[in-house]
């Protein structure tokens, strides 16, 4: 039951997450930056829940992040969209899942287990260095899948606008986060 649980909370928590990034910031950035739009927001809600949901679930959050992504593109991505990136679409849905999990296990054998539990309080440095880290992995991997649209003669382009979007969009999620832990301790007091 508790499996079952995480997977339909990190799931719509990512489907929230990217509808709100592509109804209500993506329009905003293409009419002041429109040909930055294509590959990368500036800011990304999705890698914060990717984050996040690793960090509080574990490799347990990757079910629950990839029917997200998978549920998100169906809801937010035209036909046309999807039948011309169709092939790239599950390596890309399958990198944006796991890249935080990667950054986690990178971080982890590297001697510092940032998962929850572990300390007593959130430790935001460490989930900037993890949203960082596994924006960096998502970035550069999906320049390698998606080559034919993205060249390498861009990627330092593309790591920048990645990792722009992808840190604000782990800062934004970690403060509303912060209101839901005190909004639900205030209510157990009273």
């Amino acid at each position: 039951m508790e499996d079952s649980l995480f997977f339909v909370i990190v799931a719509l928590a990512y489907v929230l997450c990217h509808g709100m990034t592509d109804l209500l910031i993506a329009p905003f950035q293409r009419r002041f930056l429109p040909e930055t739009t294509v590959f990368a927001s500036l800011i990304y809600l999705p890698h914060g829940v990717r984050v996040l949901a690793t960090w509080a679930f574990g490799w347990k959050a990757v079910p629950g992040l990839l029917a997200g992504t998978v549920c998100s593109i169906s809801l937010f991505s035209s036909d046309h969209e999807v039948a011309y990136l169709s092939p790239q679409i599950i390596e890309g849905v399958v990198l944006g899942s796991v890249s935080a999990l990667l950054a986690f296990e990178f971080a982890r054998l590297s001697g510092h287990n940032l998962y929850a539990g572990q300390e007593r309080r959130l430790s935001w440095q460490g989930m900037i260095i993890i949203g960082a880290l596994s924006s960096v992995i998502n970035a550069i991997g999906q320049t390698v899948i998606y080559s034919g649209l993205i060249g390498f003669e861009d990627l330092g382009e593309v790591l920048v606008m990645y990792a722009i979007g992808d840190l604000a969009g782990v800062v934004l999620c970690m403060i509303a986060l912060m209101f839901v832990f005190r909004w639900l301790r205030l209510r157990s007091l009273s």
